[in-house]
């Protein structure tokens, strides 16, 4: 069984001229005009980082040159490897049985993926609400939770540690979410979370979280949880590859590993430039500024 944990900091990544311009060299056409089109650096940035995450994947442990890689997205938007598969020659493992997911927000982008099992993964970064109180702003949510995750997360301590449960299941939600692929469709009252009563930190993941499923527990879906830096949620949902198949698996899997932080130079190593350079999407991204204004406030002020 394969396990892979990335993870890239984007927020401090300012990337030089040349860098920007070679990154988007290396990512399909139709992506590079995606992130092109972001308002703000920061968004463009962390898109980037994403599919040069799930290339390096692809090449490195599914044996794909870089060159024939064509990743494209679910009507729900989760990314996939498009047929014809071409493996490279050697040990690579089968394509099919690997899954793989990213995601960003906040300062990190991430990557999971699993071998022979479905993945999802989300990050969160716990921020104050920006229009609103945070009695305002669970109101607002009032519906995403149920009664007794609500109980946990209003119970947790300060304004600060009760945000910090907040995201902490609302990472876990999306990571189920992005698992099965079905998108916003579904009832996020459905599922219910009861933590692992052991506090999340950066250097070890937890996988003692339950999730029950329309009041029942499920024994065949495991959650890994932990930090990157001090206020970064990250939950990795897994769960069987096969629907029809619901034998717990936690005894076969190994120990959770945390994420490893990536350079710029890591993304890259693999890399080999799919079109010509562009210049002017350099000039695009220099006039973007960081992030919004508010966010940018948001920052500063911690």
């Amino acid at each position: 069984m394969g396990s892979v944990r990335w993870a890239f900091r984007c927020g401090s990544w300012t990337p030089s001229k040349s860098e920007w311009l070679f990154a988007a060299r290396c990512v399909q056409r139709e992506e590079k005009e995606r992130i092109g089109q972001f308002v703000f650096a920061k968004d463009a940035k962390s898109a980037m980082a994403g599919r040069l995450l799930l290339r390096r994947f692809v090449c490195e442990r599914m044996g794909i040159p870089w060159s024939e890689i064509r990743l494209e997205r679910s009507p729900r938007g989760k990314p996939y490897l498009a047929a014809p598969l071409k493996v490279g020659s050697g040990s690579a493992p089968e394509p099919h049985s690997w899954s793989f997911n990213v995601s960003h927000q906040g300062d990190y982008a991430v990557l999971a993926a699993e071998q022979g099992m479905q993945v999802g993964v989300d990050i969160m970064k716990t921020v104050m609400p920006g229009s609103s109180s945070v009695p305002e702003f669970f109101r607002i949510m009032t519906r995403q939770f149920t009664a007794y995750e609500w109980s946990v997360i209003q119970s947790a301590g300060s304004e600060q540690q009760q945000l910090a449960a907040f995201y902490r299941h609302w990472a876990l939600k999306e990571s189920f979410i992005k698992a099965i692929g079905t998108g916003l469709g579904f009832n996020l009252q459905r599922v219910e979370f009861h933590l692992s009563a052991d506090p999340l930190s950066q250097d070890r993941a937890l996988r003692q979280t339950k999730m029950y499923l329309d009041d029942e527990e499920e024994e065949d879906w495991m959650f890994e949880e932990s930090l990157l830096g001090a206020d970064h949620h990250v939950a990795v949902a897994l769960g069987p590859a096969d629907k029809f198949c619901s034998a717990p698996f936690s005894s076969s899997l190994p120990h959770p590993s945390t994420f490893t932080l990536l350079s710029f130079s890591d993304l890259i190593a693999s890399a080999s430039p799919l079109a010509e350079e562009d210049p002017a999407y350099w000039d695009s991204f220099e006039k973007k500024a960081e992030a919004p204004q508010r966010q940018r406030d948001t920052h500063t002020s911690h």
